[in-house]
């Protein structure tokens, strides 16, 4: 090992290790877990940072380290009146935004990656890694974040050690993750998912950063499925830089679920409880900026109808001893799109944010709160953007960034569930699937089954969002919402899906529907009010439950009737009514071809059970003998 001379800070450690200095080198052997040691080894002498500092999740440590992002101007302390123990951070404006094309599965072969993912070579990939970090953390502390996903003791949580350069990642990290000495304790001699990442921005002597320090010329998101490693080089930023978010609870997880039959899903987990005190839990999988946050954390319009939150992003999902498909949430924070939320869109989300809270790119008002498009109605005077502009010249552009972000602990939010941390998860009702589409596809339908459902998930597409680099407002396909988060092949991960069917009475799996809050009429404006007016729908997914909501058969699945739907109070025409309910045939039928083609990029991988389903669903589409515009 390199005889470079080390300094290491330890917090409150000792009584699970100690460290010795011999030779000027770290000796690690007292660590329970030998895989950890080693890897920490084999980083600090390929990365060669001038400290370690094994992370125990205290507030002691948090604070020194928000203290030491503040005196290099990294954060911006916010006004305690406002947002107390809250911050903002800025990014550069080249880091703000998951990067898909610089993201890879490095799967020993191409086919098992698929062609939605971007391929290399896990060998070559690693040269270049190796190369790239050798050094790359001189002049830096490298922090060592050992982290349960899910609540610790659980069968259906992981745990995973990130090793970073940047204290940003550190502290959010602790929002996001059940982080530091539980977590290490809970690990003992078990194996773990190691992550490593870099800003990729080595400090000279006498150096400081510039704020956000990121190489924005070699950014690489890179993922090792077979041997469960996650490396990332040169952004900050969150998706990319938190990797136990998408990059474990997703991409690695998902490889981990195929293997060893559980589900790693982009799905919110929400309770719904009627008047009567009857409680359900559905998960829903709608691709990034769509409303996931907005429908996790809802207040129904709905006189006695309650929504709790156990998650607002991610689901692990097993069955249960009784059959049941059970779900944690991997998270314990939310790393939410900023802009568009306000108290009338997301009141709950409003109330959390109110303190503990780091905010990543939104704008900074005069008296030291944030802002950010659609919080109200007007910026401040002297808001400062996220750029860092101020006065006339910053109102010529957003105020926030379109992707500006807040990281804060889900157990601030006032409508958390109260299985928030059961260990043994919550049983999951039904399943919804959505995104957004201006038309073709109607405001709710529920499937027929669980392979009807399947097939549901196959065809979920979007309009472009701000979410992740890429043309905003074009339609892209993204099956189950997790087009850019399967670690595999989708072709494998449609029939993974698939499989749940023989693993144990279907009658006991979830039931899965396809909502769509964003149909538009001809003039662009929204038919369905959307926000809180979604709990009228999840009202009727509740009662399709209980057998006491009806429904109308359709070519593509079972829709409510006019009046099993609440709608009491919106006044909504009848018109309006028809167009949220109508299945546009001629449209479906384009549709059905366009699908077609798109189920060709997935080869011989692609389900047959799939294929039949789109040709049921011709054949009922047919059989209505329609004009090319006749609705049904």
């Amino acid at each position: 090992m390199a005889s470079i001379k080390r300094v290491v800070s330890v917090f409150c450690f000792l009584s699970c290790f100690s460290f010795r200095e011999m030779d000027g080198s770290v000796v690690l052997k007292d660590l329970q877990n030998d895989k950890l040691r080693l890897w920490i080894e084999e980083v600090q002498e390929l990365c060669e940072p001038d400290q370690i500092h094994i992370c125990d999740g205290t507030e002691e440590e948090n604070a020194l380290l928000l203290k030491e992002m503040v005196e290099t101007k990294s954060l911006i302390p916010l006004h305690g009146k406002f947002r107390p123990n809250s911050f903002l951070a800025r990014s550069s404006f080249e880091d703000v935004a998951r990067v898909e094309d610089r993201t890879f599965i490095c799967s020993s072969s191409i086919d098992d990656a698929g062609p939605t993912n971007n391929w290399k070579d896990p060998n070559e990939m690693k040269s270049l890694l190796k190369s790239l970090f050798k050094g790359c953390m001189r002049g830096r502390t490298m922090y060592v974040i050992p982290f349960s996903m899910g609540p610790i003791g659980s069968s259906i949580a992981q745990i995973g050690v990130e090793i970073t350069d940047s204290p940003y990642v550190v502290c959010n990290m602790r929002i996001m993750t059940r982080m530091g000495r539980e977590a290490l304790n809970a690990l003992k001699d078990q194996d773990f998912v190691p992550c490593l990442h870099s800003v990729g921005v080595p400090l000279e002597a006498g150096k400081m950063d510039n704020g956000w320090p990121c190489n924005p010329q070699n950014k690489y998101i890179v993922h090792f499925p077979q041997t469960k490693e996650i490396w990332s080089y040169g952004s900050g930023y969150g998706g990319n830089a938190l990797l136990a978010k998408k990059c474990f609870a997703l991409r690695i997880a998902s490889q981990m679920g195929k293997e060893e039959g559980w589900l790693a899903e982009h799905m919110l987990i929400l309770g719904i409880e009627n008047p009567d005190g009857k409680k359900k839990y559905f998960a829903a999988a709608f691709p990034s900026a769509c409303g996931k946050t907005n429908l996790a954390m809802l207040q129904s319009s709905l006189p006695g109808w309650k929504i709790t939150l156990v998650g607002d992003d991610i689901a692990w999902m097993k069955l249960g001893e009784d059959g049941k498909l059970y779900a944690i949430n991997p998270e314990a924070g939310m790393f939410g799109v900023a802009p568009g939320t306000s108290f009338q869109t997301n009141p709950n989300a409003m109330e959390t944010i109110k303190s503990d809270t780091i905010f990543t790119n939104v704008g900074l008002t005069q008296d030291g709160d944030v802002w950010w498009e659609g919080m109200d109605k007007d910026p401040p005077k002297n808001c400062t953007n996220w750029l860092g502009d101020m006065g006339e010249a910053a109102l010529d552009q957003k105020i926030a960034h379109p992707n500006a972000r807040y990281t804060t602990p889900i157990k601030g939010c006032p409508t958390v569930d109260p299985a928030f941390d059961d260990p043994k998860g919550v049983p999951i009702s039904a399943i919804l699937f959505g995104g957004r589409r201006a038309s073709v596809v109607p405001l709710v339908f529920e499937s027929k089954n669980w392979r009807h459902g399947t097939f549901l998930g196959t065809i979920v597409s979007s309009e472009g969002t701000a979410a992740a680099n890429g043309p905003i407002g074009k339609l892209r396909h993204d099956p189950f919402a997790m087009l850019p988060f399967c670690g595999y092949h989708m072709g494998d991960y449609f029939s993974h899906w698939l499989s749940f069917e023989k693993r144990g009475d279907p009658s006991l799996l979830p039931t899965v529907y396809y909502v769509n809050w964003f149909l538009k009429d001809g003039s662009g404006s929204f038919l369905w009010p959307g926000f809180r007016e979604n709990g009228r729908v999840l009202k009727w997914i509740f009662e399709r439950l209980d057998g006491t909501a009806s429904a109308e058969s359709t070519p593509i699945g079972n829709m409510p009737t006019p009046t099993s739907l609440d709608l009491n109070d919106l006044n909504l025409s009848i018109e309006t009514v028809g167009k949220l309910l109508t299945v546009d045939v001629g449209a479906w039928l384009n549709e059905v071809e366009e699908l077609k083609n798109y189920y060709k990029i997935f080869g011989e991988k692609f389900p047959s059970e799939i294929v039949e389903e789109l040709h049921l669903l011709e054949a009922a589409l047919v059989d209505k003998n329609p004009k090319p515009t006749e609705s049904f």
